[in-house]
């Protein structure tokens, strides 16, 4: 249970910082990673307790999932090494379902917030004098990678 703790407090970082930056540091990517890597080459399990074989194939299948998305420039490679960390960390179903829930709170996102935001911005100006660093106009993924593995924990509690 602290394992996991562990994980949500880092993946929490992580959504927050690409939420209010657009951008997720290497120190908490890479880091992430390299703590899990350390950790299953030492221990010869992943940090949820799953099999190195199956944090393997977790690993392979974030590769197989995130790089077509980040060569069309669609994920970012925070995002990509997000997941490459997860992946060493957990299993493959946790991985599958990461990307799946995700998929769906993405999906959710887009049909609340075409019917919610045109309200809530008729009510709010944009002061276009304030906007002094341009953000990029692409969603952050790791939120929506939070929901999906939140989604996952909850409906897949024997995975980790």
């Amino acid at each position: 249970m602290i394992h996991l703790s562990v994980v949500f407090v880092w993946f929490f970082a992580c959504a927050t910082q690409d939420l209010i930056q657009r951008q997720i540091a290497n120190i908490l990517t890479f880091g992430g990673a390299a703590l899990a890597l350390l950790y299953l080459l030492w221990t010869g399990s992943t940090w949820l307790g799953a099999s190195a074989g199956e944090g393997g194939w977790a690993l392979l299948i974030a590769l197989l999932l995130t790089l077509p998305g980040y060569a069309l420039n669609k994920l970012g490679a925070g995002d990509v090494k997000l997941l490459i960390a997860l992946a060493l960390a957990t299993d493959r179903l946790t991985i599958l379902g990461t990307v799946i829930g995700a998929s769906l709170c993405t999906a959710l996102w887009w049909l609340v917030a075409s019917k919610i935001l045109p309200v809530v911005n008729q009510r709010f100006k944009s002061d276009a004098n304030n906007d002094k660093t341009a953000l990029s106009k692409k969603l952050p993924y790791a939120p929506f990678l939070l929901g999906g593995f939140t989604l996952t924990v909850m409906l897949l509690p024997s995975s980790v």
